[in-house]
């Protein structure tokens, strides 16, 4: 009996040891078949096809913002286009519009459309403001907005090289027409040539690379620009492209409250429109309106604190300016005129300058609130 007491062993720490290896390597097994499952059934959760348990459900902390299935979450949300106001009319300044009228009583063998809103707050004048009137130049405004739309859409580059052709070659304003054929412009000098000095080819090149009259006419019909259709090449001395003022107002509006264009497109817009160099109708009457002198119409208006980014057009039997008329206190406007006469006939050029001199008054910045002490 001594014997065989003193042949057994003490237990020691060797079973509790191996059921500590046991439970650790199950531990280990079970969570790298855990991951693998629910690694695989992320895309399927993802979709939505498959819903986990709400023990597994991420909890999400109440100011914390939750990612949609397609969108990254956004902290801070962009506030809408209504900040930047928007091309909608509210109330009409009737005295304005009136006054107007009056102007273009004295001359009946004019045909006029005017045009203007108040960005901010809905304010607006009219005068026959749907007419289809011949668009001369103004209508490369659009032109710019829909070529720059390409650009947004990724399938214009703003350096990519257009080729000069005897298609787009178009007398009158501009330079381009006179180098040789097969001469490649970059798409950026082409648009800034457009509105700087008015080049007729520049526009012609343009029009040929978005696809055309007929493909440019329905985007412009798909902007709500229904007076405004392409019907030949530049310069058009017959008038055959028309427009009307709400057109050409409602082009540039739709750029600077965000309904058109990227911000990106929006300031490629803004930098060609600051390079015209025409400024003797808009931006004169304006000045005129507000008492300056007419010695150089931007600078003066800069002065007193207001910008106009305009395009005029000129073919002799008529004649168009629209802008964007920035005010003193960060309010804007946009305008436009068109009128149609006898070719090359001054009253039509006065008609346009009194008509944008009349909206001085309403067109002046309230004053700046008390500086909070």
């Amino acid at each position: 009996m001594a014997s065989s007491r003193s042949s057994q062993k003490p237990p020691g720490w060797g079973r509790p040891l191996r059921l500590l290896l046991r439970l650790v390597l199950m531990g280990v097994g079970l969570g790298i078949i855990t991951g693998s499952a629910l690694k695989l059934a992320g895309p399927a959760v993802q979709r939505r096809d498959l819903t986990l348990p709400s023990w597994l459900t991420p909890r999400v902390k109440p100011d914390q913002p939750v990612q949609s299935d397609s969108k990254p979450a956004i902290l801070n949300p962009p506030s809408s286009t209504d900040t930047l106001g928007r091309f909608e009319t509210k109330q009409e300044l009737t005295a304005l519009s009136k006054r107007w009228e009056a102007l273009a009583a004295q001359d009946p063998d004019l045909q006029v459309s005017a045009f203007m809103l108040a960005l901010d707050d809905g304010r607006y004048a009219q005068l026959n403001p749907d007419t289809a009137l011949p668009a001369a130049s103004a209508i490369k405004t659009p032109i710019l907005l829909v070529a720059i739309e390409e650009i947004d859409a990724g399938r214009l580059s703003w350096n990519e090289p257009l080729t000069l052709s005897k298609t787009v070659v178009g007398g009158g304003a501009g330079w381009m027409a006179s180098k040789p054929l097969g001469t490649r412009f970059p798409t950026y000098e082409v648009a800034t040539e457009m509105i700087r000095v008015s080049d007729n080819t520049a526009t012609n090149l343009l029009i040929e690379r978005v696809g055309g009259q007929a493909d440019l006419n329905a985007r412009f019909n798909s902007l709500g620009l229904s007076a405004t259709k392409v019907n030949n090449w530049l310069p058009d001395l017959k008038g055959t492209n028309t427009t009307s003022a709400r057109d050409l107002a409602r082009a540039i509006a739709l750029v600077d409250t965000g309904e058109a264009l990227s911000i990106r497109g929006r300031d490629l817009f803004r930098e060609v429109m600051g390079t015209s160099v025409t400024n003797r109708l808009l931006p004169g009457g304006l000045l005129k309106g507000l008492g300056g002198s007419q010695g150089k119409p931007d600078d003066s208006l800069m002065i007193k604190g207001y910008r106009v980014l305009n395009k005029t057009g000129d073919i002799g039997i008529a004649y168009a300016d629209a802008g964007l008329i920035e005010l003193p206190d960060g309010r804007r406007a946009v305008a436009a005129f068109v009128v149609k006469g006898p070719f090359n006939d001054p009253r039509s050029t006065e008609l346009i300058r009194n008509m944008a001199a009349a909206m001085a008054p309403v067109l002046k910045p309230k004053p700046a609130p008390p500086r909070q002490r």
